[in-house]
């Protein structure tokens, strides 16, 4: 009986046909690319011509097997979904033969069919089955589901296997020529034809339509007892005969009579139908080529009917909306009121849901075809009818949801409460009722109430009465009740009991009781089904979201709405019941995926229309750091009284605390919607405000990564780094606003930014990155993409798929080879033809700025598989090519021949080099910008290494000092299992190593040099191929003592860097003997040469010595091999010779060569290092001075002395230092170039020399220190006048003079100082610029500046010995602000 359970799991496996896009070759560059390889069914009428046009061309055969690869799992699940299908369908049709055979002992299909299950099971198999096969064709295209069908057959194991039975599925899933696009016209015979391709028992069909016309198979009526909501009540039965009747057409071709009895009872006043889950159809368009049917409808369309239909339910809505609001009022819906009106109120819910159906069905925009005339004449007549107005039907939905949500728990509550409270009245009332009997004893004081033994006894019976009603036998309690309400009413009556109040009070409470216990045994279950049945909204799956707009809008303006959002969320979650119903009563392993399938689906819908508070917030947000930005100044940590106003600025700090305010109340919106099981799924509005927030933070700064890394190649100057700047301001906009905002909407901000940043620059990474893959990664795939919060994609703008690819590219393209030259010790790149800079080492510290760490790396990542590719175009040309074309081999043969043995000297040299290099010139070019493009790119990486360390150990240098640690430990171990192999080494499932090498590459701890690439197999001739390839670059080059190697021409440039690396990095990618043989080739050549200039008298070292040798000492500096590694090759007295003709220094492991525009850059950068020293201890004595003020603790102003007392130590060192370096740089100049070989030791001798001559005790003799020092004790002096007469008599009387009449003027410009400065010689003041300027003037004429202080001695004022005092500018400041 539970066939219908398949239905279900392959409509939820066909409803992903959305993920079939890539089959449907809608592009033009899609055609062309895989037209030859996607076939549709006409492949299996030519299968040999198709296949035999893919073997002949080998691309074809790698782009199949590519696509093969890449899609053979998303193929494989279509197929299983359409596979379950067919199945379904055979196991329908043998359940059918073997009901019919007897298979099954007294059952036929007759008695299946007066069986309630078993009528509404094999109704819903007939109907699901019809339904499937509609949903596939309305989700995924004829066209597309053959291509699906073809490529499954090629590339799975179905074609060999006996059991397949994909030639039934294809006949079954063949084309229908039906499309879902608006316009389209429907293909002849359709759906009849595609529903007749399995045949199905005429009698099975006649019997279940039989069956949907003429029963209420699902007992609905009941809950509809009025005639006009008939066809709401029978509305699923009527989905199922529109699909059923498909299968025998004939019906609604011919036969009115019955047209017309199903017309008037299913369809007398609706022609819209919701037919599975909110799939829609107007049954004037689908009817309309079957004459029967259309006939029969003629009624229902009639104009009159729809002015009838539509005017009724227009005035219904305006009654229902009051009438629902005022029941939602608060306090309203008690228990008393629910139980006393359960009908009225079923009727209000009742009819609220019969008009809200009826209007979304006959508005809906997807059930009238706008191409048809007719069609748009009656949605026209319905809207004007009916006066609709969608945002009155979204808020009846939204009351009618709110009051069905209050009533079905109120009933829940109820139920679960309803024998407790029923017992607990019970025994209120007999206790009442002995109570009475015991006053009526006369014994009972102070009741003033004669004996009376009759009533006594009688209340003592009615009291066992009570106590006798029985629960579980509901109706006669029930009946009882009454009786004895009625018995204890007359009883007051006969008796004339109203003139004792205590006696009514005690028969009028009985009553009350006895009343709650009729009304509990009247709370029922069938309530609540009722309830269940009356609120279905499945047809309004799909309908909702025209909605939308309208829910986003409600909750813009009123936060708040949230709640009653809740509610209508939760009664669309009910339409779940049904299909999960049968799955769960045949106990099948479906439940959960389907579950999890449809409350998916449904929780995305309820994100979706969340999603506008991120929205909001995120709109205030920008606002809000637009304002912080551009408008509101940053208020200085001391500020004068006078300029209070101008930093106030009340009106943009009430414009940011008003949207914060507001970004509040929208969080808080939605933290009022509580935790709510939708479906099978929790939702957390907690979790959902987060995900909100991730999701419009990625969009948003996904699409300004997409927009603001866009480059134009043709601009005369690059627009790389004004980009960067420009998107780093953007990204630094993105952070604030998380970091602002993380306190008012209690979420993580920063965590959150960090997670979702990364995630955007790892997924477009992975994007650019597939294009190098084979197999690629697809988004369902991807651990970077999310369903719930999704990274968006863009169409490409030029060849790279994502910003990171551009990014790249662009930085490629300003540091190409060709027209560039980079300068090693620089770390920057210059135009060659106008020897501007075009870019250095910041651009990547920009990077970092914008993109962060994930940047880079992502970066350094794309850039390992651009070299990957190169590397593998050039041994693929090198294979198929170069050693394939027969001259060329001859010359290498030939040159192998001549130089061996490679220990020897080759004879007449230059000729026989010079003629080797003639003969292959036309490989060379290729060659070289192989080589460029690598070497290029490896530079480009060890940039980036050297970037990520440096901030590592600048921002982590824990983390980075752990990593170096651990990596060397490794390393270490390594090296000790080689040397003994039983000592321990990771295993090949310890995952130790490769985690480690992420981290590492992520810290900068790195050499991309010593990277491998790519797995090579031997190949004759390498090492002499790439040895006569630098031969032949040596002539273009030449030396320059300035800039090392550079090329000769600017028309036939070579850089030397990137030669160099290239080559390095090719020959890293084979075994060692390779480069071993490719040096000694180089040492052969250069003491070949260099043999041929002795025997000839040639006083000069030929340049292409030079640049071989140059070659030499690069390569052992790029690879820290030991030297001895190039002298193997060449003797040292041609190193000696070499470095005497080009006064090179020889860069050695200990000892590198240092620029002298490093060490300026260096000492620049030490000099502003020791200024910010300088401001870091003003700032400290405004500190101090705060405290005493303030009479802050005396150990806190200790502490801050130390900090001047170490800030003044390494002031003193860099002093030391910059002296040091200073006097030797000047030294090694006058000397030769190896002098600086020992100019490291040489400063740090002379920097240990000049600390040698300080003490600890010198540094409370800084001008700082001593300054901090008298500032704080004048404030002291200051704030307690009286203790300076205790203290110590032997001050300095003019200090005293300042501190008890202190003249704030300055002597020079006779003005109240500003900025005052004390004279350490004399400890008079001046204000600062005016002294300063009066120093200066003195200094141009050759004079002194006296003190202008009357009486002083101090004859030669100057600018040393002026100090800042903090203490005096406090005074003259808080002066100042008494007198205003």
């Amino acid at each position: 009986m539970g066939e219908g359970i398949r239905g279900d799991v392959g409509i939820e496996e066909a409803e992903s046909g959305w993920s079939s896009c890539w089959m449907r070759l809608k592009d033009k560059s899609d055609q062309q690319k895989y037209g030859d390889i996607i076939c549709d069914f006409s492949y299996f009428k030519g299968q040999e011509y198709y296949e035999g046009k893919l073997e002949a061309k080998p691309e074809l055969q790698d782009l199949d097997e590519e696509f093969r690869e890449n899609n053979i799992e998303i193929l494989s699940r279509f197929y299983l979904a359409f596979e379950s299908v067919h199945k379904y369908i055979v196991d329908l049709i043998r359940y059918l033969d073997d009901l019919n055979e007897g298979v099954y002992i007294q059952q036929t299909l007759e008695t299946v069919l007066l069986n309630e299950d078993g009528k509404q099971l094999l109704c819903e198999a007939l109907y699901l089955y019809g339904v499937m096969l509609l949903v596939i064709d309305q989700k995924i295209e004829g066209e597309v589901r053959e291509r699906m069908l073809v490529s499954y057959y090629r590339y799975s194991a179905a074609r060999s296997s006996a059991d397949s039975n994909l030639d039934d599925i294809c006949k079954l899933l063949r084309s229908t020529g039906y499309s879902s696009q608006p316009g389209a016209k429907r293909p002849p015979n359709y759906p009849e034809s595609y529903f007749q391709r399995v045949p199905i028992s005429p009698t099975f069909i006649s019997m279940v339509i039989g069956r949907l016309r003429s029963d209420d198979i699902y007992n609905q009526v009941s809950a509809y007892p009025l005639p006009e909501h008939r066809s709401t009540a029978l509305a699923n039965q009527a989905a199922m005969l529109y699909v059923c009747l498909f299968f025998t057409p004939s019906i609604l071709h011919t036969q009115q009579a019955k047209m017309r009895e199903i017309v008037d009872k299913y369809f007398p006043d609706n022609w819209v139908i919701s037919i599975y889950m909110g799939i829609t159809v107007n049954l004037m368009e689908a009817w309309e080529p079957y004459k029967a049917a259309k006939i029969a409808l003629n009624y229902t369309l009639d104009t009159a009917n729809i002015r009838e239909q539509a005017c009724r339910y227009a005035s219904s809505l305006d009654t229902l909306r009051p009438q629902v609001q005022q029941l939602l009022k608060e306090g309203f819906l008690r228990e008393e009121i629910v139980l006393d009106n359960i009908p009225k109120l079923l009727n209000c819910l009742r009819d609220c849901n019969v008009a809200i159906r009826w209007l979304m069905l006959h508005t809906a925009e997807s059930a009238y075809d706008p191409n048809n005339k007719r069609l748009r004449q009656i949605k026209d007549q319905v809207i004007n009818d009916s006066k609709y107005n969608p945002k009155i039907l979204f808020q009846l939905l939204l009351d009618t949801a709110q009051f069905e949500f209050i009533l079905k728990e109120m009933f829940k509550q109820m139920l679960s409460e309803k024998q407790l409270k029923w017992e607990s009245y019970k025994r209120e009332g007999s206790e009442r009722m002995m109570e009475l009997a015991e006053v009526f004893s006369g014994v009972k004081p102070l009741t003033r109430v004669e004996k009376n033994e009759n009533l006594q006894a009688w209340f003592r019976e009615i009291s066992k009465q009570i106590q006798s009603l029985n629960y579980e036998d509901s109706t006669a309690a029930g009946r009882k009740t009454v009786q004895l309400i009625q018995a204890l009413v007359e009883v007051q009556e006969f008796h004339q009991l109203e003139s004792n109040l205590q006696v009514c009070q005690f028969l009028a409470d009985t009553r009350k009781f006895l009343h709650q216990m009729i009304r509990t045994i009247n709370i029922k279950e069938e309530v609540l089904i009722t309830m269940q049945i009356v609120g279905d909204l499945s047809y309004a799956w799909q309908l909702i979201d025209s909605f939308t707009s309208i829910m986003q809008e409600s909750i813009r303006v009123s936060p708040s709405m949230v709640t009653k959002l809740r509610a209508t969320f939760l009664k669309l979650a009910s339409a779940l019941d049904l299909p999960l119903l049968r799955i769960n009563q045949a106990n099948s392993p479906d439940l959960l995926s389907v579950s999890q399938f449809y409350s998916g689906e449904l929780v995305a819908y309820v994100r979706k229309v969340l999603q506008i508070i991120p929205e909001s917030m995120f709109t205030s947000l920008a606002k809000i750091i637009k304002l912080q930005i551009h408008d509101i100044m940053e208020v200085p940590t001391r500020l004068d009284k006078d300029k209070l106003k101008d930093y106030s600025q009340l009106g943009a700090r009430y414009e940011v605390a008003k949207l914060t305010h507001a970004i509040s109340i929208f969080t808080e919106g939605i933290l009022m919607m509580k935790t709510t099981l939708v479906g099978i799924i929790k939702v957390d509005p907690k979790q959902l405000l987060e995900d909100g927030i991730r999701k419009e933070l990625v969009r948003r700064v996904a699409y300004a990564l997409h927009k603001g890394l866009i480059f134009n190649p043709k601009a005369k100057t690059s627009e790389l780094m004004p980009k960067l700047k420009e998107m780093a301001a953007t990204m630094d906009g993105f952070y604030r606003s998380f970091e602002y905002i993380q306190d008012y909407v209690s979420i993580y901000g920063l965590k959150i930014w960090q997670e979702e940043v990364s995630r955007i620059i790892n997924y477009n990474v992975e994007q650019e990155c597939n294009s190098f893959l084979r197999t690629k990664i697809q988004d369902w795939q991807s651990v970077y993409q999310s369903t719930h919060i999704p990274i968006p994609k863009y169409p490409s703008v030029d060849e790279s798929a994502t910003f990171i690819g551009r990014l790249c590219r662009e930085i490629l393209r300003i540091t190409d080879p060709k027209i560039t030259c980079y300068i090693d010790q620089m770390n920057t790149w210059y135009d060659m033809k106008t020897h501007q800079e075009v870019t250095n080492n910041r651009l990547f510290s920009e990077i970092q700025d914008t993109l962060g760490t994930f940047g880079l790396n992502g970066l350094d990542r794309l850039l390992c598989f651009m070299i990957v590719k190169e590397l593998q175009n050039f041994l693929t040309v090198l294979q198929k090519t170069i050693l394939r074309d027969k001259a060329v081999v001859d010359v290498f043969k030939a040159l192998l021949n001549t130089v061996n043995p490679v220990k020897g000297i080759v004879a007449n040299a230059s000729k026989v080099y010079a003629s080797a290099v003639a003969k292959t010139q036309k490989i060379w070019p290729n060659y070289l910008d192989a080589i460029l493009k690598v070497g290029q790119m490896q530079i480009l990486r060890q940039q980036i290494a050297n970037e990520l360390n440096y901030s590592c150990k600048f921002d982590s240098k824990h983390l980075a000092a752990a990593l170096d640690n651990l990596n060397k430990s490794l390393l270490a171990d390594i090296e000790a299992h080689y040397q003994d192999p039983t000592l321990p080494y990771p295993k090949e499932d310890n995952t130790l190593l490769y985690e480690i090498t992420a981290y590492l590459e992520a810290a900068g701890i790195q050499n991309p040099l010593n990277k491998i690439y790519i797995t090579t197999k031997r190949l004759p001739y390498f090492p002499i191929v790439n040895f006569l390839f630098l031969i032949a670059q040596l002539p273009k080059l030449q030396y320059s003592k300035n800039q090392g190697m550079t090329c000769r021409k600017a028309t036939d440039p070579v850089d030397w860097p990137p030669l160099v690396l290239g080559l390095l990095t090719l020959l890293k990618q084979f075994h060692s003997r390779y480069t071993e043989q490719f040096l000694a080739l180089i040492g052969q050549f250069i003491r070949s040469i260099m043999e041929q200039c002795t025997s000839q008298r040639i006083p000069e070292m030929p340049s292409d010595v030079v640049g071989a040798l140059m070659f030499l000492e690069d390569y052992v500096h790029y690879t820290k091999l030991p030297r001895k590694v190039a002298e193997a090759h060449v003797p040292s007295f041609i190193f000696d010779e070499f470095r005497t003709h080009i006064g090179y220094f020889l860069r050695q492991e200990t000892c590198g060569a240092m620029s002298m525009s490093v060490v300026n850059s260096m000492l620049s950068a030490l000099k502003a290092c020791q200024n910010d020293i300088g401001t870091g201890m003003d700032i400290v004595t405004e500190v101090a001075l705060d405290l005493v003020e303030t009479e802050g603790n005396e150990e806190d102003i200790k502490e801050l002395e130390e900090m001047m007392l170490d800030s003044a130590k390494l002031d003193r060192e860099i002093n030391c230092f910059v002296e040091a370096v200073e006097q030797m740089t000047a030294q090694a100049r006058q000397q030769p170039p190896e002098a600086m070989f020992t100019l490291k030791n040489q400063v740090k001798e002379h920097f240990a020399r000049l600390q040698e001559r300080f003490s600890d005790s010198d540094l409370h003799r800084h001008s700082k220190v001593v300054s901090f020092n008298e500032s704080v004790r004048n404030s002291r002096t200051q704030a307690n006048p009286s203790a300076t007469e205790n203290r110590e008599e032997d001050l300095d009387e003019d200090i005293q003079v300042t501190q008890s009449q202190v003249n704030f003027t300055c002597p020079l410009t006779q003005v109240e100082m500003v900025n005052p400065v004390k004279n350490k010689k004399c400890n008079h003041y001046y204000d600062y610029e005016a002294v300063l300027g009066m120093i200066r003037s003195k200094v141009i004429q050759k004079k002194n500046l006296r003190c202008p202080v009357v009486g002083c001695g101090n004859t030669n004022v100057k600018e040393s010995d002026l100090v800042k005092d903090a203490a005096m500018k406090r005074m003259i400041q808080n002066k100042s602000g008494m007198k205003k």
